[in-house]
């Protein structure tokens, strides 16, 4: 086949394609970038975090591709007025403004932007109260399109988690040996409950988003969110710690094992619990993945839906047969 050849000046990504099929996604992904984020904990303070970003398109099918290079220039324009600007933007309004300016440059049907921000949160150790600094993920995601923008905030945070099965065969065995050594059911239930029993654990990653429809303008902050993961878990984890602190966190875990599962329904149940005033039609994902330490592979539950949906389930107990998804969420923007 002779190779296509193209008059300079000729825009060949809005010539007609060759095959009429619109697109569902096109775009790049994995564009690093430093940005300013909004301090989340007040004050008016902004702090320079390292980001990574994803960026699409949707192409109607009478269009040929997307301007790859105008992601990076809006990316840049954008960016520059938030660090130049007199104050900075949270992560899901900034890919918001990013979302809305590509829709524009690209005359696409719609726009979708995730951002990754990695950023630091300050916390004193359980019983020493040495300051340890910890890393979190903060994620903002946005979809624009002419029927509106929907934007979601969400955070990653790592905990621990004892499991409660193997604590069970665990305990049940040495409930066995203290009979043996005549000690009676009274006394053993005793030095069971005083007595944290071994188990094996895992380290957890917990992730929580929540999406806002468009007339809602309540504020989620990432430290409650955060607060919501960790508590989720059998223990949050510090980067330091004292000898004290390692025994109060694994005793803590070992008085609260968790498997997978339970973890997700306590982000569930947080939310819930935290969140009594955002409308019904609020998104809500929550998922944990464990990394086992018996087993070479790793565990993973997830829960998403409708704010509604949940508090109808936990109200009732009664499964729902549908799940509303993260996309069927996004994609309804501006939807009566």
């Amino acid at each position: 086949m002779e190779p296509t050849t193209v008059s300079p000046g000729i825009d060949v990504q809005a010539s007609l394609p060759s095959v009429h099929v619109s697109l569902s996604r096109a775009g790049v992904t994995n564009i690093q970038k430093v940005i300013r984020i909004a301090d989340r904990n007040g004050g008016g303070q902004e702090h320079l975090f390292w980001a990574e970003l994803d960026c699409f398109v949707d192409l109607g099918p009478r269009q040929k591709g997307a301007h790859m290079s105008r992601f990076e220039e809006v990316i840049n324009d954008v960016i520059g007025e938030v660090i130049l600007g007199e104050c900075g933007f949270k992560a899901e309004v900034l890919a918001e403004r990013i979302a809305r300016r590509i829709r524009e440059r690209q005359d696409a049907l719609r726009a979708e932007v995730t951002i990754a921000a990695r950023y630091p949160e300050h916390k004193p150790a359980p019983v020493s109260g040495i300051p340890t600094q910890e890393i979190y993920t903060l994620y903002g995601s946005a979809v624009s399109s002419a029927r509106g923008t929907r934007r979601l905030v969400g955070v990653a945070a790592q905990g621990m988690t004892a499991c409660p099965c193997a604590q069970g065969l665990v305990a049940a065995n040495a409930r066995e040996r203290l009979v043996a050594d005549g000690f009676d059911r009274a006394e053993i239930d005793r030095i069971l409950e005083a007595v944290p029993v071994a188990t094996h654990n895992q380290r957890g990653l917990g992730t929580l988003r929540i999406g806002l429809p468009e007339s809602c303008e309540a504020e989620i902050e990432a430290t409650t969110l955060l607060e919501i993961v960790e508590n989720s878990m059998s223990s949050e984890i510090y980067e330091l710690m004292k000898r004290s602190d390692e025994g109060a966190v694994v005793e803590k875990a070992h008085r609260r094992p968790r498997f997978v599962e339970d973890c997700v329904r306590e982000m569930i149940r947080g939310v819930v619990g935290t969140y009594q005033d955002l409308p019904d039609d609020t998104f809500v994902s929550s998922r944990q993945e464990n990394l086992e330490t018996i087993h070479q592979h790793n565990v993973v539950a997830e829960r998403f839906g409708l704010l509604g949906e949940l508090r109808g389930e936990l109200s009732t107990g009664e499964h729902l047969p549908h799940h509303t998804s993260m996309r069927e969420w996004l994609d309804a923007a501006g939807r009566p």
